[in-house]
This record gives C-alpha cells, structure tokens and sequence, in this order.
C-alpha cells in the first residue's frame, strides 16, 4: 500500500539586504586573511626571517574574527533577527572598525618587525588596544541583541 503526502518543501524567505552585507563582509575578511597570509610567507621569506613577529596574527585575525564571526552572525540573524534590535545597530560599525584596526596595527607593528626596524613605540599597543577596545564593545551589543532575539523568540 502506497500512501502519498502533500508535504511541500519549505518557503524560503529571500535574503535581506543585511544578510547580503554580512555574506559579503564575511568574503572580504577571508580574502584579506588569505592575502594577509601571503604577505606574511613572502615578506618572511625574501628577507630570510626566523624570529617571532606579529604579522602572522593578521592572518588569523581576519579569518577567525573577520569570516567566521560575520558567518555566525549571518546565520543567527537568519534565525533570530538581530537586527530588529537596537544594539545590533550598534554592532556591525564597532566590530568592522575595531577588526580593520586591530589587523591592521597588528600587520604594520609585524611589518616592521621583519624589516629590522624596531617598532617600540607604545602607540602601536595603544592602537591594537583600541581595536580591541571596539570589538569588546561590539560582542557586548551583539550579545545584548541576541538576548532580546531570544526573549521575543518566546
């Protein structure tokens, strides 16, 4: 005995236009780690570099806190609509902010390093610390927001 169901396959909504900034936020950040990658091989290699450097750091940071988190976040505001939050507003700028400056001091800081200049100013601390500083505040009203998502989701 056969027995047929009239399940249809589910609708999908058609992505936002946050959905599509956050997809593309998240290619970036892969394709600035892969460069940053390069960068940090060839740079090393030509000038035939042993030692400990921060240029390295730039590499992962872009490609863990850069691609994956912004693929995180597609995902939860695909499930939860951060966006309808208040916080979530405030998110998005702090964090790509905070990242671009945090790589970007951590890529000059390691630069110099390799090329035996001695970076000891304490602005690049000072820099990389700001970043930092932004990206804290940023995962706070990321949280905030996803905890509102989560209440009105009951």
């Amino acid at each position: 005995m056969t027995t047929t169901t009239n399940s249809h396959p589910p609708v999908r909504r058609a992505a936002s236009a946050l959905e599509h900034r956050l997809g593309l936020a998240a290619g970036v950040y892969a394709g600035l780690g892969l460069l940053a990658g390069l960068f940090y091989r060839t740079l090393t290699h030509s000038r035939d570099f042993t030692g400990a450097t921060t240029l390295s750091l730039g590499h992962t940071h872009f490609l863990a806190l850069g691609m994956l988190v912004m693929l995180l976040v597609l995902v939860l505001e695909r499930l939860f609509g951060l966006s309808e939050s208040k916080a979530f507003r405030w998110f998005e700028p702090l964090y790509h902010v905070g990242l671009l400056v945090t790589a970007g001091a951590l890529i000059v800081r390691g630069t110099l390093q390799v090329v035996a200049t001695n970076p000891t100013s304490m602005a690049f601390a000072g820099v990389a610390g700001l970043g930092h500083i932004l990206l804290t505040v940023a995962f706070v009203m990321l949280f905030l927001a996803l905890r509102g998502a989560l209440r009105s989701a009951r």
